[in-house]
């Protein structure tokens, strides 16, 4: 029996180690191409460690290219239009959960539509309302524009999530005195932290990885996000490999720390035995 078990175990972690190995091949390629020569990129043999170390692509993204321009423009934007959309769905999605009036389910019907809404639709008139407001051609145009696809999808994720928190911890809470306010503030967001963590994330992952708004609102160069920036790097059939894999690797930085801080709120069970 000891020596199935240890055979299962082998099995599992053997298995694990070689998915693990394909889902971080393409980033550890992506890393091995940013620090290669462009000759040896072109090279018919693929090398799968750089012959020398260059930082030619990295040099070429800040200085000509102006891609940390780039990085800090998607920050603002993914930050700024993120906090917004929890702040209104976590609010949104608590009343479609826990509270009962007319028209609730048409409501929460409503907001999934909004959502599954497909984008070449919506880019013509929610252009054509920035440019009529004036903000067309700047970053604030996307903080106008990017909620439209994040408080729905916050507010789907949160109403799921609100309706797991049990309602007798709410109603515990009223009986010794809490008003709806208090006990939100003090009780049922707390609760909800990992949800609304992981909301956060995936609010700004969607935020951070959006092409065809930017793509519409945004021509000056100086309001560019990081997927215009790497799309100018794809001119005709030429493919500018080192700075691009360069310019992935550094998009993808925030996101990877982001979710290393976010990482201890978001557990199941916070809950578990809060009602006796």
């Amino acid at each position: 029996m000891e020596n199935k078990s240890i055979g299962k175990q082998i099995l599992v972690y053997g298995t694990l180690a070689v998915m693990l190995v394909f889902a971080l091949f393409p980033l550890y390629w992506m890393l091995n191409t940013s620090f290669k020569s462009q000759g040896e990129i072109y090279n018919l043999t693929p090398t799968f460690w750089p012959k020398a170390f260059g930082w030619e692509a990295y040099d070429k993204l800040i200085s000509e290219k102006g891609f940390l321009g780039n990085v800090k423009n998607s920050l603002l934007v993914s930050l700024s239009v993120s906090l917004f959309s929890i702040s209104i769905s976590m609010f949104a999605a608590y009343a479609i959960s826990k509270l009962h009036f007319k028209g609730r389910n048409l409501i929460s019907r409503g907001i999934l539509y909004a959502y599954l809404m497909p984008r070449a639709v919506l880019f013509i008139p929610l252009y054509m309302l920035v440019s009529a407001i004036g903000a067309s051609n700047s970053v604030y145009g996307l903080m106008l524009i990017y909620p439209t696809i994040t408080i729905p999808y916050a507010t789907w994720m949160l109403i799921s999530y609100f309706k797991s928190i049990p309602v007798e911890i709410e109603e515990a809470a009223m009986i010794d005195g809490c008003s709806r306010a208090r006990t939100l503030r003090s009780i049922i967001f707390p609760l909800a932290a990992p949800g609304l963590a992981a909301t956060f994330i995936f609010s700004f992952t969607l935020c951070w990885s959006e092409y065809l708004y930017a793509l519409v609102v945004v021509t000056k160069s100086a309001d560019k996000t990081i997927t215009l920036g790497l799309s100018e790097m794809i001119v005709g059939d030429v493919f500018a490999w080192g700075p691009l894999m360069g310019g992935s690797i550094i998009a993808s930085i925030p996101v990877i720390v982001m979710y290393l801080f976010t990482s201890k709120f978001m557990v199941s069970g916070m809950t578990v035995g809060g009602v006796k």
